[in-house]
């Protein structure tokens, strides 16, 4: 970070899912280890998920009261208006009041309001898109902002007209990983790993997949590790109805998924944005279902978008069953030539030092 007389003050912002929230502090946790003495305020929504977990992590946090806009004709958009409004005015006492060399925000409603009144002060704002389409708040922000930080190329048309503001800097979250194991290697491995998951909440159809393949999975020369969602743990295992295998461990949920990434040669997930980050950034091998029930599609391009490089292959869901499931995995789990291969295309996609590259554009801006 640029030298300064008195520490660096940021407001993060971004809210409503994990994928918006985990960027911004991953790169928070680098900037502090970059500048120990930096103040940060998050700026999140009242409803969302970060007002939970970023006071975990020890960040000042004030929430707004914002919601999306519905595509049908609804009353609850006059309300949409008027909070947009209404959080506009009070993200500017916000920001007065905390005074920040710089506004990030990582996507989410929330991001609309925070970033257009920190455009209205004249501070510098930077907004970062994690998927390979745009959401719509970056979409609309991005006419009002100084920078735009990417991780997909194929982003760049969505923000048609502000191309001399992009940047490519991938996903903080994909330095973290690395970084993490780097710091906590790992010293032993036995045999080929196979991980299953459908995102922290699990899915359904992923889930019903895996217990129709249990059977074709069972007795392999590899393990796998199925992680159902902790919700759905119980309906899973009353769905196999007593089955076992020994190369076969169901768990609920994983606390900490670099670790486990550290040890795996195959994965079978969702391809958002977050995942997708850590996939690339430690090179693994893996077959993608994307979610249908997204905006825009957003994890279908994801996927395709490392399915053209050949760094990973996609079954949409309404093809998904689990013959399907069974003769991918097999195909690169059983063969090291292959699945190489598709991990080496995988980490030449991967950018691992998202957070440095953002930093330099901090300073840029400042």
């Amino acid at each position: 970070m640029k030298d300064q007389e008195k520490p660096l003050r940021i407001v993060l912002s971004g809210g409503g899912t994990g994928g918006h929230i985990y960027p911004a502090l991953a790169l928070a946790e680098t900037i502090k280890q970059c500048s120990p003495d930096t103040k940060f305020l998050y700026i999140g929504s009242k409803r969302g998920l970060e007002k939970n977990i970023v006071p975990k992590f020890g960040y000042a946090f004030e929430s707004l009261r914002i919601q999306g806009l519905k595509r049908s004709l609804s009353l609850d958009n006059i309300k949409t208006v008027y909070y947009l409004m209404t959080s506009i005015g009070k993200a500017k006492k916000m920001l007065k009041e905390f005074a920040p060399d710089v506004v990030i925000g990582t996507g989410g409603y929330v991001c609309a309001p925070v970033l257009y009144a920190a455009h209205l002060l004249n501070i510098p704002t930077i907004i970062h898109e994690q998927n390979s389409v745009a959401g719509v708040t970056n979409k609309l922000l991005s006419r009002f902002v100084d920078r735009i930080c990417i991780s997909f190329d194929d982003v760049r048309k969505d923000f048609a007209g502000q191309e001399n503001k992009i940047v490519m800097t991938g996903n903080p979250r994909g330095q973290q990983v690395v970084t993490y194991l780097k710091e906590h290697p790992i010293t032993s491995k036995s045999g080929v790993e196979v991980v299953i998951f459908g995102g922290s909440r699990g899915s359904e159809v992923i889930n019903q997949a895996f217990v129709d393949a249990f059977d074709g999975l069972s007795d392999k020369p590899y393990h796998v590790t199925m992680i159902s969602g902790a919700i759905l743990y119980d309906d899973l295992l009353k769905a196999l109805n007593g089955k076992k295998a020994k190369n076969i461990t169901i768990v609920p949920y994983v606390d900490n998924m670099p670790e486990l990434f550290a040890i795996t040669d195959f994965v079978v997930c969702r391809s958002g944005a977050t995942t997708l980050t850590e996939l690339t950034a430690l090179g693994l091998a893996s077959l993608l279902i994307p979610s249908p029930y997204v905006t825009h599609n957003h994890q279908e391009a994801n996927a395709l978008s490392l399915v053209h490089q050949g760094a990973a292959e996609m079954i949409l869901q309404k093809d998904l069953t689990g013959d399907a499931m069974v003769t991918v995995i097999d195909r690169y789990a059983l063969d090291q030539t292959k699945r190489q291969k598709m991990a080496e295309e995988a980490r030449k996609m991967g950018i691992t030092n998202a957070s440095n590259r953002i930093i330099s554009i901090i300073n840029d801006v400042l």
